[in-house]
């Protein structure tokens, strides 16, 4: 385990961005999902930086990043990305996106293209959020998990005097019951740090994006990381892999603890596979 840092960037328009740091070598970026931060990526940090240098960044609003009033939107978090590639000038890196981490990275290669990347790992994402998106398909298929009345439902609890009420409940949906009563609510204190506002702000913007034309775009070795008990289907990190041309893919099963937060529940395998793919292009 190497030893850890905690450093920040500022971007063009004034906001800390937070990220973690430990290790030597070949460059890992992880991006965390909606509403989570670097520390939940801990177990990484730790297994993963004996052999690689590991950053866990806190997107603007999550975390220990700063809070501004303004730019909670998919693209903005992209940018920021940019911002921090440049600014620490990390080159050959490989991107790990878990949930809206996913978004980041395909809005980051929509708008940067595949500059300063050199692989990518993918994990428990579609690429569209609602199921209007994808009338004329299984919707299932495509990673559409909400309609659009019920993203505007959470994004309502989001905002009102239910928003513990409504973060526990989105919480409770990303792992299996084997997680501990005190890990759970560790898990949700760290998804109270976004402010409930601009969570619900970030939520409509992530869920009203359409990712489906980039993924076909992207040149660089790509691993999707799906779970068989997550609450994104298991065959939408097939399909995502099968849009990516070249991808391999790799489902953790239900007795691999393949839950949305599969890294978390299961990290000796998780990290195994990521080092695997990194090291040899090969999937274990």
């Amino acid at each position: 385990m190497g030893v850890r840092t905690h450093d920040a960037i500022v971007t063009g328009d004034g906001v800390a961005i937070h990220y973690v740091a430990a290790g030597a070598g070949e460059t890992l970026v992880l991006l965390p999902g909606f509403s989570q931060s670097a520390a939940q990526f801990t177990k990484q940090i730790d297994g993963l930086s004996t052999s690689y240098r590991v950053l866990a960044v806190d997107h603007r609003g999550h975390g220990e990043s700063g809070k501004p009033d303004h730019g909670y939107r998919v693209s903005r978090l992209a940018a920021d990305l940019r911002e921090l590639l440049l600014a620490l000038d990390l080159r050959d890196v490989t991107l790990l996106g878990h949930s809206l981490g996913c978004p980041v990275i395909w809005s980051y290669w929509d708008l940067y293209g595949g500059d300063r990347i050199a692989r990518l790992i993918l994990v428990d994402q579609g690429p569209i959020g609602l199921k209007e998106l994808a009338p004329d398909a299984p919707t299932e298929r495509r990673g559409a998990i909400f309609t659009f009345e019920e993203a505007l439902h959470i994004a309502a609890g989001l905002r009102s005097d239910r928003a513990l009420t409504a973060s526990r409940a989105v919480v409770d949906m990303l792992h299996t019951p084997e997680v501990s009563a005190e890990d759970a609510e560790w898990i949700l204190g760290q998804n109270l740090l976004l402010p409930r506002e601009h969570a619900a702000t970030l939520h409509l913007d992530y869920c009203g994006n359409d990712w489906r034309d980039v993924l076909p775009r992207i040149t660089v070795p790509t691993l999707v990381i799906g779970g068989a008990v997550s609450l994104i289907p298991a065959d939408v990190a097939e399909d995502v892999a099968e849009r990516i041309p070249g991808s391999a893919v790799r489902i953790f099963s239900a007795a691999e603890k393949g839950s949305h937060l599969m890294f978390w529940e299961n990290p000796e395998l998780f990290n195994a596979v990521v080092s695997d793919f990194i090291d040899t292009g090969t999937v274990k």
